[in-house]
C-alpha cells in the first residue's frame, strides 16, 4: 500500500527539488540525491571528440542498415522543443531519412499541431499520425484519475512507445531515435509517476475502473519491457551533442517556424493542465521542480532564477480555468464528480496489480536481462 512519508520541509542547496518528493534524501552540505544521480550520470555520458565520433560511427550505421529501405530511422514528434531538436538534427545535420510519428490522443494544442505542420513540411519528411480511438482512451485516461495515482499520463507514452515498435518492425526500422536526454530531465522522483512500460499495471486500472472494453488501444507487454531494457536499437541522439534547450529553441524557430509553447509538455491541453493543477493541487508537487532543477544542474539557469519562476503561476488562471471547463466537458463529467476525483485518498503506483509486483522485484529478473544481452549479441 502506499506509504506516507512525514518529512521536515527542506530544499535542495544545489537545486529547487524538495521534500514535496517522499523518497528525497540530501547530503550533509543539503545536496538531494538527485543531483548526485545527475553527476554520475553525466559522468558516464561521452564528451568532447569521444561523442563526437561515436555518433558518427552511429550514425554511418545507421544509413548502412537502412539501404535499400523507405526510411532508416523512426523519430516521435509532439510539437515540443526536444522532439522538434530531434528531427532537425536528424534530417539536417545528419543527413538521415526518418519517418515522424505522431500519436494524436485528443488533447493536441493549436500550437503543437502548426508545430508539427512545420516541422514535415520544411524538413521534408513524411509523417505518420496514429489517431487514438477517443471513446476508448477517455475512459482509460478517466479510470486513472479515479485510480488515484499521478500517473495519469503514461497511458499516452505507452501507446507511443507501442506504436514506434510496431512502426518499426512493419517497415523494418532498426532505430528509434528519441529527445529524452540526460542533461536536461534527469532528476524524475519515482514517486511521481511510474509505470509507463507496464501493461499489466494500465490494464488492470481500467479493469478496476473503466466501464468500457479496450479493442485497439497499443499497447506492449512484459516481453516488451524486457526488449527495450537490452535494446540498442533506441538512441537518444541528444545525449551525445552539447544540447542546450534555449540554443535549441532559438535554431528550431529559426530554421522551422517553430513556436513557444509556454512550458513543458505544454503542447497538450491535458497534460497542461493535470501538471499544473491535478498535481499540485491533489498530490502536493509541482514538477517545474525537477525540469528546472535539471536545467540549473546543467548550467543553464540559476537556482535564484528557477525559484523566481516557482513563485508565479504555471500559467494564468483565466486560461486554467477554461482549459478546466473545456476538459471536463471533453470527459462528459461534472464540476461535482471531478471534485471527487480530487478528493479520493491519494494512491500509488504499488497499490495497483503490475510487472512489478509480479516481476520486475522478482529475483530472477536481472537474469532474465542478463540472458537476453548474450541472445541479442549473437544476433
Amino acid at each position: 500500500m502506499t506509504e506516507i512519508h512525514n518529512k521536515t520541509y527542506q530544499i535542495c542547496s544545489k537545486c529547487v527539488m524538495d521534500t514535496s518528493d517522499s523518497l528525497i534524501t540530501f547530503d550533509i552540505d543539503g545536496v538531494c540525491n538527485h543531483c548526485h544521480l545527475y553527476d554520475k550520470k553525466m559522468a558516464l555520458l561521452p564528451k568532447g571528440h569521444d561523442a563526437n565520433e561515436q555518433l558518427e560511427n552511429l550514425i554511418a550505421k545507421i544509413k548502412v542498415d537502412g539501404q535499400g529501405k523507405d526510411y532508416d530511422c523512426i523519430i516521435g514528434v509532439s510539437g515540443g522543443v526536444d522532439s522538434t531538436y530531434v528531427a532537425y538534427l536528424v534530417k539536417n545535420v545528419y543527413g538521415l531519412r526518418p519517418l515522424a510519428v505522431h500519436l494524436d490522443n485528443g488533447w493536441n494544442s493549436e500550437i503543437s499541431v502548426k508545430n508539427i505542420e512545420n516541422i514535415v513540411k520544411k524538413l521534408d519528411i513524411d509523417l505518420f499520425t496514429y489517431v487514438i480511438d477517443w471513446e476508448e482512451f477517455r475512459d482509460i485516461q478517466l479510470s486513472f484519475l479515479k485510480a488515484s495515482t499521478p500517473d495519469s499520463e503514461i497511458p499516452t507514452d505507452h501507446a507511443i512507445f507501442t506504436i514506434l515498435r510496431k512502426l518499426g518492425k512493419k517497415y523494418k526500422i532498426d532505430y528509434v531515435i528519441n529527445g529524452i536526454n540526460q542533461k536536461t530531465e534527469s532528476h524524475h522522483p519515482p514517486m511521481w509517476s511510474q509505470g509507463h512500460s507496464d501493461w499489466k499495471y494500465i490494464k488492470n486500472v481500467h479493469r478496476i475502473f473503466g466501464t468500457k472494453k479496450i479493442k485497439t488501444y497499443p499497447h506492449g507487454n512484459f516481453l516488451t519491457i524486457l526488449e527495450d531494457t537490452v535494446s540498442k536499437k533506441w538512441i537518444s541522439i541528444l545525449n551525445y551533442v552539447d544540447y542546450n534547450k534555449n540554443e535549441a529553441k532559438e535554431i528550431i524557430a529559426k530554421e522551422l517556424g517553430w513556436k513557444d509553447y509556454g512550458g513543458k509538455h505544454f503542447e497538450s491541453t491535458y497534460t497542461k493542465f493535470f501538471q499544473s493543477y491535478i498535481l499540485p493541487v491533489k498530490f502536493g508537487f509541482d514538477k517545474r521542480k525537477m525540469h528546472l532543477s535539471s536545467l540549473i544542474c546543467s548550467g543553464e539557469i540559476t537556482r535564484n532564477a528557477a525559484l523566481d519562476e516557482l513563485m508565479q503561476a504555471p500559467y494564468p488562471l483565466g486560461d486554467q480555468n477554461n482549459d478546466k471547463e473545456y476538459i471536463l466537458k471533453k470527459f462528459g463529467i461534472s464540476n461535482e464528480e471531478f471534485q471527487s476525483i480530487m478528493d479520493l485518498p491519494i494512491k500509488s503506483y504499488y497499490d495497483y496489480p503490475s510487472y512489478y509486483g509480479a516481476i520486475l522485484k522478482s529475483k530472477y529478473y536481472k537474469g532474465l536481462v542478463s540472458l537476453a544481452k548474450k541472445i541479442l549479441k549473437r544476433k
